[in-house]
């Protein structure tokens, strides 16, 4: 298999990722929206409604080759802000902890991979 082909899977299953939980976000809109203003988010429908599209349109653009700097720049943008807006698991006791500091520590692993995607 050649290194374009290989590279083309890893975009649409990272670009995949992102728009399949951008969906997910609109089809489970309200219980989103009461989860964000329960950890003090603010404008929780905007900013829901705003990074979901986000993530269905960077994500489609990822998975399809189109445009990938930038829309791997934007993940790249979002996750960052997203893991430290909602994943503070530093604010947190344990059991809590562990799990927002291991989805943390995956997110920043999503982060270097959208890295090397937004390159080749």
């Amino acid at each position: 298999m050649s290194i374009d082909t290989i590279q083309a899977i890893g975009a649409l299953l990272i670009g995949g990722v992102f728009v399949f939980a951008g969906i997910e976000h609109f089809l489970r809109f309200k219980a989103m929206c009461d989860y964000l203003a329960s950890r003090k988010f603010p404008a929780p429908a905007v900013m829901l409604a705003a990074g979901s599209a986000l993530e269905v349109v960077a994500g489609m653009m990822l998975a399809l080759g189109r445009a990938v700097p930038f829309a791997a720049g934007a993940l790249v943008l979002f996750t960052l802000a997203t893991n430290v807006a909602l994943l503070r698991f530093w604010e947190s006791e344990e059991p809590e902890r562990q799990v927002l500091r291991n989805a943390f520590l995956i997110n920043l692993a999503v982060v270097g991979g959208l890295l090397v995607a937004g390159t080749v």
